[in-house]
């Protein structure tokens, strides 16, 4: 094992020797910390299998039968209860705890996938339960997935290649996502939902359980069905998240003419934009992104 030395851009480096070893095997590296710092080891369980170039933060606690590949980096305060597999350039951020049976950083599902040596990076305080997986990204799409600080993502939930999942997001359990899918901060994506390759998940958004969503899921809204439907503003969402009551009023205008007014989507947005509803902040977010829609919007 390598000690974290810059947690907030830190990649793990090639190993020398793709060997894995024990985690009780007497050629471990100890964790060093600096001289300002207590030096508060990692804890491994015997049965785990850490490769000796993994870089393993601060007070790690690995669990029984884990699996750490050679080009991981755990950050300090990193969790994985038991039978976690984490492989590839994988980061995963500070304080994020990994529950059993949890695959991050593996070889993604899809077939143009060619070895190519790209990265999945996990950020801080997530919770990442039972069965989940998470890939990592292809030539194709970036080669990068991500998911944010502060998530939430309950059991058997998947993030596919080059997926790009916002902070503060909660996927029920087994949500899914294909590949190349953007979700924006706080949204919720609701249990057994699936969401179609190249679509966004807009801001707040709250997806139904249950639903298939085929093109853009509007920031703000309701979103539910098989094929998915908006059924308007997200009201008691955006309550509890503290929005101002002059934007939510705002919000809810725009929907209307969005959803109810018997027009079409070009005509609601010139209606929209040469209104006073142009002057609140989230108004203008919901016009930029239906404008940046490449699959079309959810209405």
């Amino acid at each position: 094992m390598k000690p974290v030395t810059n947690q907030s851009s830190v990649i793990a480096q090639p190993a020398s020797s793709p060997m894995p070893h024990h985690a009780a095997d007497s050629s471990a590296q100890i964790e060093s910390s600096p001289v300002d710092a207590p030096t508060i080891e990692p804890v491994i369980h015997p049965t785990a299998i850490v490769a000796s170039d993994a870089r393993i933060g601060r007070r790690v606690h690995i669990g029984a039968y884990c699996i750490i590949g050679q080009h991981v980096t755990l950050e300090d305060d990193v969790r994985l209860e038991s039978h976690v597999h984490i492989d590839g350039r994988t980061i995963v951020g500070e304080g994020t705890r990994v529950f059993p049976f949890v695959s991050i950083g593996l070889a993604p599902q899809d077939l143009k996938y060619d070895e190519e040596s790209s990265e999945t990076r996990i950020g801080r305080r997530t919770t990442i339960r039972e069965f989940v997986t998470v890939h990592r990204g292809t030539a194709h799409g970036g080669m990068l997935t991500t998911v944010g600080d502060n998530c939430l993502l309950m059991a058997q939930a998947h993030v596919a290649h080059d997926c790009h999942v916002g902070n503060n997001v909660i996927m029920a359990n087994a949500a899914t996502l294909a590949g190349h899918v953007t979700v924006a901060e706080h949204a919720t994506i609701g249990a057994y939902s699936g969401v179609h390759q190249f679509c966004r998940v807009g801001r707040e958004a709250f997806i139904g359980g249950y639903s298939v969503v085929v093109k853009d899921a509007l920031p703000f809204a309701k979103t539910v069905g098989n094929h998915a439907r908006c059924y308007g503003l997200n009201t008691v969402g955006l309550k509890r998240r503290g929005f101002a009551p002059e934007s939510i009023r705002a919000l809810s205008q725009a929907f209307r003419l969005l959803l109810a007014a018997k027009l079409n989507t070009t005509q609601a947005l010139e209606r929209i934009i040469t209104s006073e509803l142009n002057d609140t902040p989230e108004v203008r977010e919901l016009i930029t992104f239906i404008q940046a829609s490449q699959r079309g919007v959810i209405k």
